[in-house]
């Protein structure tokens, strides 16, 4: 059981985690500073020191964090659905939802230079192993059908991955296509593509 000090501890810690969190959800890496964090947490720029070597920490934390919020974002809008061809679709879809309603989190994960976040060099794996990791039960699935070539899942493992990181560049960053039903019915036809699959 945790002490009276150890609770206030972690308390505090969470205070600037879930600030640095709400700063980069609604205004992006550009907005996360010592002091601004501080603020937002209600605590002096000093007192981040206390708990956490420098912003970089922090914002590694964070990324393990919406990595973990993605999932279970995935996770909930796919849960009663059986593995196979119609679940990863569903899995890929719920993934670009998430990245479409929290923005901030796509140009942490997908535009910001990791030098910028990263002392550990472990947040490239962490991201790019995000959407793999949420298809693995998928493609486990087909593979037992013998629906795709064990082979062949990681190649397109991978065309997923870039496909909707470049689905959600356009559409984030350049509106394109220019309505969300749109945006919506394009990254079907392309993941349907990329899967060889028809649902």
């Amino acid at each position: 059981m945790l002490s009276k000090k150890e609770l206030q501890e972690q308390r505090v810690r969470g205070y600037f985690i879930d600030a640095t969190k709400e700063l980069l959800k609604s205004e992006g890496l550009k907005s996360v500073s010592v002091r601004n964090i501080a603020d937002k947490a209600g605590y002096s720029f000093a007192t981040l020191y206390n708990y956490f070597k420098d912003v970089k920490d922090l914002v590694f934390l964070c990324v393990k964090d919406f990595r973990a919020e993605c999932m279970l974002s995935v996770q909930a809008a796919t849960s009663r659905m059986s593995p196979g061809s119609k679940r990863l679709k569903a899995v890929v879809l719920a993934y670009i939802q998430y990245f479409i309603q929290y923005p901030g989190i796509y140009d942490l994960f997908f535009n910001e230079k990791l030098s910028e976040i990263d002392r550990t060099g472990h947040t490239a794996d962490l991201v790019s192993s995000l959407l793999p990791e949420l298809c693995a039960a998928d493609w486990e699935a087909l593979r037992k059908e013998n629906s795709v070539a064990p082979r062949e899942i990681t190649a397109r493992n991978a065309a997923l991955l870039y496909c909707t990181t470049g689905l959600l560049a356009l559409y984030l960053n350049r509106r394109h296509p220019d309505n969300y039903e749109a945006f919506v019915k394009q990254a079907g036809q392309v993941i349907d593509l990329h899967l060889k699959i028809t649902v």
